[in-house]
């Protein structure tokens, strides 16, 4: 890892003096997207952020809005390199006009594309490194894995103090960490609600989720694999606690579009051998529960039982899952001292976390009954279970004292709701499993406002992270931390 890592906020938007106050204590370079955001004053913004500014003008070409070439493109350019402290060049601007007015120690020059090998990356650092610069920018747009880790390889590979390089696209989010361990020289995160390329984490979160600066000791790896994992507050609760313990682990977010192509191309490539790290264990959400343990070369008893897990472990050579979706379900109950024996209980949902919650719910005496929109689906998992089954339309909320929401849909305002709140009956306890980074879901919210006992989905993401956290490290997360998530979270 380098000895400075410099963090740059992306400014697609126009901020406000209160926003750039906030940005000059999370970065330490503003770029200033000039294809996406009217000029800005550069003497306006120095009196309010007191690092350095980066001038970008993408090309659509290359990702952005602003034109492939010409006088007009040149110009701004040109004129950028007076008031700012780097500018962005392209190599369709690495022309004799350009590169006289542009100092080497003013140039990030950049390229933005997609390559069929990694062979063609390398012939694209070349060309980039061919003219003298401060910064050199490689970034490969990917949809699926493998040609993610390409650009991991070849800053490891070149060794190269100057060469900021990752894979762009939601897929390839994670390499963007990853690069800065490896050293690359700087981190490019959102500073606007908009960021300015998919896979770009807001600035807060980077610094909030991962510990910026990242450790200077990285032995493992630790992930979340789903499909999308943007949302996801694992990172956040598995990096305080391998902070907390002083661990010299990362935990990422994997967006993943086929676990089994993430599984040939980096987990079985073992693709965090570049970072002289290993890849050691997996959380693993929608929709990919089923195909982790199929992939896995030994099951759990439970896992085997609701056909899903959501945790992988490697030990001894071998990959093991597991599941820890129960202990989310009756953690919190057990918190408020609920009782479920004897009470009717519904699930609605038969994908892995709503079969969890059935198997969980029936162990601790429960009655359920599994609700779901596919009668095949539903008949399987109430199969598998042991319990009955019935359509989700067929439901009537109010014959039932622990109501389960496990489908996916939720967390939008425009997703229908699970059922009418108010047809839930008095002291009815409403458990959502989908859940929100900052508020309710709208049925909690509208549970709430009825005074009914509701149970929110990161509060069910924590109980689950605790044990699925001591079985990846071998450590159990500290109790203080664990009341102080609870509160952070802001868990009723």
């Amino acid at each position: 890892m380098p000895q400075t890592t410099d963090l740059i906020a992306s400014l697609t938007t126009a901020p406000d003096e209160d926003r750039l106050r906030e940005l000059a204590g999370l970065a330490d370079l503003l770029e200033i997207r000039g294809d996406l955001v009217a000029d800005l004053d550069p003497h306006w913004l120095r009196e309010h952020f007191s690092g350095r500014l980066l001038y970008t003008y993408r090309s659509v070409e290359e990702g952005g809005r602003g034109a492939d070439g010409g006088e007009e493109r040149h110009a701004r350019l040109i004129a950028a390199q007076a008031v700012y402290d780097l500018v962005d060049l392209e190599l369709r601007d690495l022309e004799p006009s350009v590169l006289t007015s542009i100092p080497p120690e003013k140039r990030l020059i950049s390229w933005h594309g997609t390559v069929d090998a990694i062979e063609e990356l390398l012939t694209t650092v070349e060309r980039l490194t061919a003219v003298e610069a401060r910064w050199y920018k490689l970034v490969n747009w990917v949809e699926t894995s493998g040609p993610d880790r390409w650009p991991l390889i070849l800053v490891k590979q070149l060794g190269r103090d100057d060469l900021i390089a990752f894979a762009a696209g939601e897929v390839g989010g994670w390499t963007r960490l990853l690069a800065a361990y490896l050293g690359s020289p700087a981190v490019f995160a959102a500073g606007s609600e908009t960021p300015a390329a998919a896979g770009q984490l807001p600035i807060e979160r980077l610094r909030r989720e991962y510990g910026w600066p990242l450790p200077k000791t990285l032995t493992k790896i630790f992930g979340i694999v789903g499909k999308p994992v943007t949302h996801s507050l694992s990172p956040y609760i598995h990096n305080r606690a391998l902070r907390a313990l002083d661990l010299p682990g990362l935990y990422l977010p994997f967006h993943v579009e086929s676990f089994g192509e993430f599984w040939l191309e980096v987990v079985e490539e073992e693709g965090f051998t570049e970072a002289g790290c290993a890849l050691r264990g997996l959380s693993v959400t929608a929709p990919h529960k089923r195909i982790a343990m199929a992939v896995a070369g030994a099951t759990s008893p439970l896992t085997e039982r609701i056909a899903s897990a959501n945790t992988l472990i490697y030990r001894d050579g071998v990959w093991e899952a597991d599941s820890t979706d129960a202990e989310g379900i009756l953690g919190p109950l057990k918190r408020r001292q609920i009782v479920v024996r004897d009470r009717p209980c519904a699930v609605l949902g038969a994908g892995g976390g709503g079969r969890a919650a059935a198997f969980a719910l029936t162990a601790a005496g429960g009655n359920v009954t599994l609700f779901n929109r596919s009668p095949e689906r539903g008949r399987k998992a109430a199969a598998l279970l042991e319990v009955p089954w019935a359509p989700l339309e067929q439901l009537d909320p109010g014959s039932f004292e622990v109501v389960v929401h496990s489908t996916p849909l939720g967390r939008d305002d425009a997703d229908p709701l699970p059922c009418d709140p108010s047809a839930l009956a008095a002291g009815t306890v409403a458990i959502d499993l989908v859940y929100r980074r900052r508020e309710p879901t709208p049925w909690l919210s509208a549970l709430q406002e009825r005074g009914q006992t509701v149970i929110d989905g990161r509060e069910v993401l924590l109980h689950q992270a605790i044990p699925q956290f001591a079985a990846l490290t071998g450590r159990e997360m500290p109790n203080d931390l664990v009341v102080d998530l609870l509160d952070e979270l802001a868990v009723p």
